[in-house]
This record gives structure tokens, C-alpha cells and sequence, in this order.
């Protein structure tokens, strides 16, 4: 057994159902178990927008299996042979991996816009080299967002790369565990236990404690992820002594399926997985396995070893790899959020015969092919072809991109001059069919990046900011002033537009940005994470003790009323500038209900749509400006609506930049080039 989808190792076609006679050992229960599982995760993502809890299902089994054929090798006296182990895995999960990155990438250039090209090719490494999981949880991507349609087509090898790092992991533990096993004297099963059940109690806790303080990130992230594969081997273990009545089995079998198909609709997974809440899943996948073969014909274990069900289950790697990306590409290219029943079935139907096909057509004739089997170096040139069916083109594609993206930009300064084409005297002398920058394919990554960390004298201690984001965006060793920027994203937007006056004027300017959390004082209706922020945020402020903090001082929503005053806003701007600290509170930019990067695209530059009028995202009746300078009067504001929404409109592109990279945040591009409009509104802010 190698991975969770595919179907076990036989010595020769194993029975399903043709009633042959099976490989001893063969369990074609837990077979039609993976055929549900996976049938269920199709389901749930196509149809309900909800999780299932299959894919925990899956990683038990993996596990499960693995520890199986890892323990009868100690206790049979066979070297483990660790590197053959791996090649053996690899090349056997690899081929069906390589035609679903190969077929994504087709329909991503067929289908998807540009603007999605570049995330799409950097998840291809990921998903290839079994990292994607990391990649997903640095991004803090929300797996339960019920628009399907803004997701990576290559999220869900979120999963495959975490059981491609444990399947590295397990055998070093075994052999781990087999050497200390041998140097004490000791029984090998015991050892074992020892092992995993210390990884499993380790991993519990921190999947709990994570879950609850950074849901988004933990879900994706490996190491709340062992427990559910300890468990799995712990039970593979119990199983010789788990030996209830033929009653008990028949009825655990079914409540454990019942358990299964029910997950999803009973329990509201959303902020709970994977935490304790995951238990449900998996004891419900391990009453099905303890039940095993019961020989009634009342069992649960006669509708899973249905042969049809079985047939199902060999594919079910393959039909793991292909929903994903044939309902996100879907979504796409109908430019929908959901699919409907109709649509949902032709996706499933689509799903099983690309699946059908991989596993006939690649995986089964890889997997029996003679040279491919002849030996290891054979075996490491297989996995090497399928790296590179996959690594050429999307190399390619990249460098392509890279260089186009390097010839528009030496011409920037005459073609693309942003808010500098807003200036009465402007005349513009570059090409009249010059590239709009950034680019549709790198829009989406146009922001202002923050190096973790602050160093020297802006250092924050070990009590201070810990994972939230302090970052110096212009360091200097003896700056004649020292600005902070604190709050939510969007203030990290502005940072690009004020960089350029710190450096010229030999300014600190440090960044404490934590995305969604705004600077306001503590209360019961913010996050626990938001409020630890920034009262962690407002500490470091009292001892670095700045010149000036800028920060967002309105919050922009997509519907009336269109902005709004953060109620906890005004004891803390107190707190500051009662330290003598000059405060500076920025309007919010507007939100709009559409991507407005992407709607050039979609329905050109000059279009109505790319350019809504002011009073659509904007309540004129309403002087925010005024409102929060009535707040705190000593603090300075300043308002830029006029350069992201001139003359009564908000055009999506303004002197040949895009003004937005998503529906609310400015690009990074746009931003440099209103830096000397933004600077000049900041010293008048602060009165310098």
C-alpha cells in the first residue's frame, strides 16, 4: 500500500468482483471504505460547499496500511530498505499526479484568465514537490469559503502533500523504533506504541491549541495533521486484540459508516478541524476496520465489498486528483460560485472518466510496466520522467512570463505613469498601446511584502508581537525620525506610498500589520487575535516611543453605508497622542462587490463596469473626514479618494496601472506612484 486513494499491493489481481481468490491480508471492506470516502469529498465540495471529513478518513487508512506492512517487515526479519521503500513509493503516486498537473495547466491557458496564471504555475511546484500544504497555510487560505470559484485548481494537493511528508517521516520512525527496540530488549510492538503514542498526544494538543488560535493556518499544516496517521497506526496495532462478537461487529460497521456519511451534515467543521472534532471521522473509519469481515449478510462490510464499490475504490486516487480542478476550472470559465445539480453531476461524471481513464491508461500500466520494475535506478529515472513532464512546462511558462514582465517594466517610467497622470499638466509621452501594468498574471501579488522581524534598536522583546508582524520597511541606524504603520492590510498598502519620503529624509518607517485586524481597543465583538494584536501592537508603540503612527481610521464595506468609524478607534488614538506621539488617521480606500483588477479582462478598460460611479462605493453625504477629526482633534487625517477616484469615478485603471490588485486593496504599483501626492499629505498631516 502506498497511498490512501490507490489500491493495495497484490501478489495478483486481488478479487473484487469476479470472486477470485484474495491475497491473504486483503481487506476489500476498507477498499469500497475509500470508494465512499472519496465519493463523499466529491460530493460535499461540489454540492454543499461543506466539508466531509473524508479526506481524515483517507489519511487513517494511509496509515493504517503503512503500519501494517511496516510491522509484519520487523516481525518477519526483513530490512526495511528505507530508499527502495520511498522510489517504490514515489514512482507509484507520481504518474497520475503528473497527468492531473499537466491537464490543470492545459485548461488553466484554455480556460483562466491571465490573472491566475501565475498562481496556478507556482502551485504546480508545490503540488509536485509536496509542499503545497505549506504553501496554502503561510497564505492562511480559507478552505471553507463557499466561493469555490477564487480558489487554487491545485488546493486539494494540500492533502497529498501532507501524507507525502509522513510517508518520509513513518519508516524513519519505524526503523527509529526498531533500533531501540533491539539496543533495550525490548518487544518491538511496545516500543512502537511508545513512539507514536507520544506523536499522537504531541500533535493532539498542539492540533487543539492551534486550531483554536489560527484555524486557517492549522488546517494545512503538518504537524496538527500526525495525530490522525498515529492514530491509524495505533490502531493497526489494537486490531489483533480487538476481537468483538459477530453482533458487535455487525453493528459497528454501520454506525461507523453512518458516523461517516453524517460528519459533514451534523457537526459545523468550520473553525473546529483539525482539532479534537476530527476524532469523529477517524473513530468512525476505525469501528468499520474493527468490524472487518463479518460474513453476515447484514454487515456493513457486504455493501463495501460490493464489487462495483471496490472498482471504485482502485480509483479513487485518480478521482481525488481530478474533482478539484474540473469544478474550480468550471467555476472559472462559467464565472459562477457554486455548482447546481445538473452541473454537479456532469462535473462528477467528468471527474470519473478523466479518473477511469489515468488509472487505466497510466497508473496501473506504470505501476506493472517490467523495465520500471527492474530496479531502483529504473525506478528513479520513472520518477525523474514524471518530475519533468511536469517541471518543463511550467519552467517554461514562468520564464516566459518573467521575461515579458521585465521589458514591460523598462519602459514603465513613459508608459505606466499611475497617479502622475492625474496632475492638470500632465502630457503623456509613452505608447499609445503600452501594456497596462501590473500585468493580469502578477496583479494578484502586487502588494507590499513585510520581512518578519525587526532588528536593532526596533527590536521588539520575547513578550511582544510574536508571529504578528513587525517588519522595518526602512531601517536606519540613526534615523532623524521614527514612524510606525499599524494595523490591518491596509495599512500595509500605504507603507509603498510614504517608503519613498522616509528614505529620502533619513526616516525609520516600521510596519506592524496583522491582515484583518484594524487598530482599535480591546472589546468582545473582535477576534481574541485582533485584540491581543494590538494591545501587544500599542505597548510596543509606548516604548519605541515614535515621532508619528499612521494608521487606517475608517473601515470601508461593499454596501451601504459604504464606510464606517471604528466605535473602538478613539481611546487608543487618545492613548497616543496623549504620549505626545503625532497620530495620523487615513480614510479608508473603497471596497467594491466585483475584482476590479480582473475587470479590464473581463469588460474592458473604458467599460461602465471598470468605472463605477463615486456615489457606488461612497455615502456623499457624508464627511468622514470631519467625523474622525472630531474624534481625537489633535489628530491629522488624510483623505486620498481623489486620487483612487477622480473627476466623480473610480476607474479600475489610472494612467495605464491597475488601481486595485483584488476588490479592495490597492496595488502595490499604483501606491509608489502617488508616493510624492501621499508624502506631501502626510507632512501636512503631521505639521512638519
Amino acid at each position: 500500500m502506498t497511498n490512501q486513494f490507490s489500491a493495495p499491493q497484490r501478489s495478483e489481481e486481488l478479487r473484487s468482483a469476479t470472486g477470485k481468490a484474495a491475497k491473504a491480508g486483503y481487506r476489500p471492506e476498507v477498499q469500497g471504505l475509500r470508494a465512499v470516502a472519496v465519493l463523499m469529498v466529491a460530493s460535499y465540495h461540489i454540492w454543499f460547499d461543506r466539508v466531509s471529513g473524508g479526506v481524515d478518513v483517507f489519511l487513517l487508512i494511509s496509515a493504517f496500511l503503512l503500519s501494517l506492512s511496516f510491522i509484519r517487515k520487523v516481525e518477519d526479519g526483513r530490512p526495511l530498505r528505507l530508499g527502495q521503500y520511498w522510489i517504490h513509493v514515489f514512482k507509484r503516486l507520481l504518474p497520475a499526479v503528473s497527468v492531473v498537473l499537466v491537464g490543470t495547466l492545459i485548461a488553466t491557458a484554455l480556460f483562466v484568465p491571465r490573472s491566475r496564471w501565475t498562481e496556478i504555475l507556482s502551485q504546480s511546484w508545490s503540488s509536485l514537490l509536496y509542499f503545497q500544504n505549506w504553501a496554502l497555510a503561510a497564505d492562511s487560505v480559507d478552505y471553507y469559503a463557499a466561493d469555490h470559484s477564487g480558489a487554487s485548481p491545485l488546493q486539494h494537493f494540500w492533502s497529498l502533500s501532507v501524507q507525502g511528508q509522513v510517508f518520509i517521516l513513518w519508516p524513519i520512525l519505524f526503523a527509529l523504533s526498531a533500533v531501540l527496540a533491539r539496543a533495550g530488549r525490548k518487544p518491538f510492538r511496545r516500543i512502537v506504541v511508545y513512539v507514536f503514542g507520544t506523536v499522537f498526544a504531541v500533535s493532539l494538543a498542539f492540533s487543539v491549541h492551534e486550531t483554536y488560535t489560527n484555524q486557517a493556518h492549522a488546517y494545512f499544516d503538518t504537524r496538527t495533521r500526525l495525530w490522525e496517521f498515529a492514530f491509524g497506526t495505533l490502531l493497526a496495532l489494537a486490531l489483533p486484540y480487538l476481537k468483538p462478537g459477530k453482533g458487535l461487529r455487525i453493528a459497528a460497521g454501520w454506525l461507523g459508516l453512518a458516523a461517516i456519511l453524517s460528519c459533514g451534515f451534523l457537526l459545523d467543521v468550520q473553525g473546529a478541524f483539525p482539532g479534537f472534532v476530527a476524532l469523529w471521522p477517524l473513530v468512525a473509519a476505525a469501528l468499520v476496520i474493527v468490524a472487518g469481515q463479518t460474513g453476515s449478510r447484514f454487515g456493513a462490510d457486504r455493501f463495501l465489498s460490493w464489487g462495483p464499490l471496490v472498482r471504485m475504490g482502485d480509483m479513487s486516487y485518480a478521482l481525488y486528483l481530478w474533482h478539484w480542478p474540473v469544478l474550480v476550472i468550471y467555476l472559472i470559465f462559467r464565472d459562477r460560485t457554486s455548482a447546481g445539480p445538473l452541473s454537479g453531476a456532469a462535473i462528477i461524471i467528468v471527474s470519473l472518466t478523466l479518473a477511469y481513464l489515468t488509472t487505466r491508461l497510466v497508473e496501473r500500466p506504470l505501476r506493472t510496466m517490467d523495465w520500471v520494475q527492474r530496479s531502483t535506478l529504473n525506478g528513479v529515472v520513472a520518477i525523474a520522467v514524471c518530475a519533468a513532464v511536469v517541471a518543463v512546462p511550467v519552467f517554461s511558462a514562468q520564464t516566459a512570463l518573467r521575461v515579458q514582465g521585465e521589458r514591460l517594466l523598462a519602459g514603465a517610467d513613459r508608459n505606466n505613469p499611475g497617479a502622475a497622470a492625474l496632475d492638470p499638466d500632465f502630457f503623456y509621452l509613452g505608447d499609445e498601446d503600452a501594456t497596462v501594468l501590473p500585468t493580469a498574471d502578477v496583479v494578484g501579488g502586487d502588494y507590499v511584502s513585510l520581512e518578519e522581524g525587526c532588528t536593532g534598536r526596533y527590536a521588539t522583546d520575547a513578550e511582544m508581537l510574536q508571529g504578528y508582524g513587525c517588519s522595518g520597511i526602512v531601517s536606519q541606524e540613526n534615523p532623524e525620525r521614527t514612524i510606525v504603520a499599524v494595523g490591518n492590510s491596509h495599512v500595509q498598502q500605504l507603507v509603498a506610498g510614504l517608503a519613498p519620503l522616509a528614505a529620502e529624509r533619513n526616516w525609520a518607517l516600521i510596519a506592524l500589520v496583522k491582515g484583518g485586524c484594524q487598530l482599535e481597543s480591546s472589546r468582545e465583538t473582535y477576534s481574541q487575535e485582533c485584540n491581543e494584536r494590538n494591545e501587544q501592537a500599542m505597548e510596543y508603540i509606548s516604548e519605541l516611543k515614535p515621532d508619528a503612527v499612521l494608521t487606517t481610521a475608517t473601515y470601508s464595506i461593499a454596501g451601504p453605508p459604504y464606510e464606517l468609524l471604528p466605535g473602538g478607534f478613539g481611546s487608543v488614538a487618545q492613548d497616543i497622542v496623549s504620549q505626545g506621539i503625532k497620530l495620523v488617521g487615513v480614510r479608508d480606500t473603497p471596497r467594491y462587490t466585483f475584482d476590479m483588477a480582473q475587470c479590464p479582462e473581463t469588460h474592458g478598460i473604458d467599460s461602465a463596469e471598470c468605472n463605477p460611479p463615486y456615489e457606488s462605493v461612497r455615502n456623499t453625504d457624508f464627511s468622514s473626514i470631519q467625523a474622525i477629526g472630531s474624534v481625537v482633534p489633535e489628530m491629522g487625517t488624510i483623505d486620498i479618494d481623489d486620487l483612487v477616484c477622480p473627476n466623480g469615478t473610480c476607474p479600475a485603471v489610472i494612467g495605464n496601472v491597475r488601481v486595485y490588485l483584488d476588490d479592495n486593496h490597492l496595488s502595490r504599483t499604483y501606491v509608489e506612484s502617488m508616493a510624492p501626492q501621499f508624502a506631501e499629505r502626510f507632512l501636512k498631516a503631521v505639521g512638519w
